[in-house]
Parts: C-alpha cells; sequence; structure tokens
C-alpha cells in the first residue's frame, strides 16, 4: 500500500504549502445496482472539528493509509491501515483526527435491499445483518481483498466486474468476519491510541524500513 500512502503524504504536503482548509473528496471507482465503491480521501487534521455524519447505507470502507478515530452506535474505534470501517444504514457516525492528520479509504455502499440479498447467499440470518462493531481489525483473511482494492485504486486494471466481484467478496467476508469475532474488544485509552497510531503513520512513511517489534 505504500503507493496509496504516497498520494496522501503529497496531499497533506500540499495543504501544508497552500495553507488551505482540511477537507474530504471522494472519486468515484466503479458502480452496479445496489452498490457503488469510492476513493475518498480526507486531509482534516487535529486542529479540524471533527462533525457528525450519517450513512446513507451499508459501508464497508477499507482504511489504506493514515488514521483516525471512528464513533458510531457499536462503539469508538481508531482505524487504521488494513483495518475495515463498519457502518450500518441510517447511523449516524463521527471522524476525528485527534492523533494526526489525513487518511485514505477504499469505501463500498450498499443499498439495504442489496446488501440483505448479499448476506441470504453468504448464509447469515436476516436478525443479524446489522453490524455489532464499528471496525474489523486488520485480518489474514481480508488482505487479498484490500490488496486487489488498491491496485485498482491505483489503476492497474481492475475493471467494472472485477470491482463487482470485489463487492461481493467483501461484503460475505466482512459479515463472516464480524460475525466470527464474538468477544468484545478492550477499550483503549487516550494515550495508546496516539502511540497506535504513531506507529502507524511511522510505517506508512517508510514502508521499506526493518521496523522491529
Amino acid at each position: 500500500m505504500g503507493k496509496i500512502a504516497v498520494t496522501l503524504q503529497q496531499a497533506l504536503a500540499r495543504r501544508e504549502q497552500e495553507g488551505a482548509r482540511g477537507g474530504t473528496t471522494a472519486r468515484g471507482l466503479a458502480q452496479g445496482a445496489g452498490w457503488d465503491v469510492a476513493d475518498v480521501l480526507c486531509t482534516l487534521g487535529p486542529r479540524d472539528q471533527p462533525f457528525e455524519e450519517r450513512h446513507g447505507g451499508v459501508c464497508i470502507a477499507m482504511v489504506v493509509a493514515g488514521s483516525f478515530g471512528y464513533r458510531a452506535a457499536p462503539g469508538r474505534e481508531l482505524l487504521t491501515p488494513g483495518a475495515l470501517l463498519l457502518g450500518n444504514a441510517g447511523d449516524c457516525f463521527e471522524c476525528g483526527h485527534r492523533h494526526g492528520a489525513g487518511d485514505r479509504c477504499i469505501a463500498f455502499r450498499y443499498a439495504p435491499a442489496y446488501f440483505e440479498r448479499l448476506a441470504a447467499d453468504a448464509g447469515v440470518a436476516s436478525g443479524k445483518l446489522n453490524f455489532k462493531r464499528a471496525r474489523l481489525p486488520s485480518l489474514r483473511a481480508l488482505s487479498p481483498l484490500i490488496a486487489r482494492a488498491c491496485a485498482g485504486a491505483c489503476g492497474d486494471g481492475s475493471g467494472a466486474a472485477a470491482w463487482d466481484e470485489l463487492a461481493v467478496e467483501l461484503a460475505a467476508a466482512a459479515l463472516n468476519a464480524s460475525g466470527a469475532l464474538t468477544r468484545p474488544e478492550p477499550s483503549a485509552s487516550a494515550t495508546a491510541w496516539s502511540r497506535v497510531a504513531q506507529i502507524a503513520r511511522v510505517i506508512d512513511e517508510t514502508p521499506g524500513a526493518p521496523h522491529t517489534l
């Protein structure tokens, strides 16, 4: 995801040079009947006030660079590269960058009826459609899907059919993974969040360095 992180760093550098306000831009990558996917680049930072938004549909967003705090009905989480942001249709949420500026996500959004159909195909009962957690941590099973999305976002040949397949696979994987993680995640202090965010950004900025544990 090195190329993805470089694009974020360039956007943050431009903001700093121009003295511009931070913001969020979304570049549409593909869409189909009941779903769409966008490359979302955010340059907001610690000095910017977070604001409340609402998920119009079901959202599964791959965090591919940067880090940010995410608060939604299921809880409050720190999102770092490799994690998935989970959003239920109609839920209010808030994102903040208290511990560092900027992030980049590849966000898949699903119409509720279409997501329900995908869930049924994946064998998920209708009563378990709402995500009970706000994020999925970086998991080995999700890595190939994130790698394919990053390749597509960088223009490496993912066509509409490939995005369609990825949207279906991601929905099934997220539903299955969130259902399998039955233990609640322990709450973390603000100090722990800060340390994790700093480490994640160091790895983002120097992916080829010999980082030790």
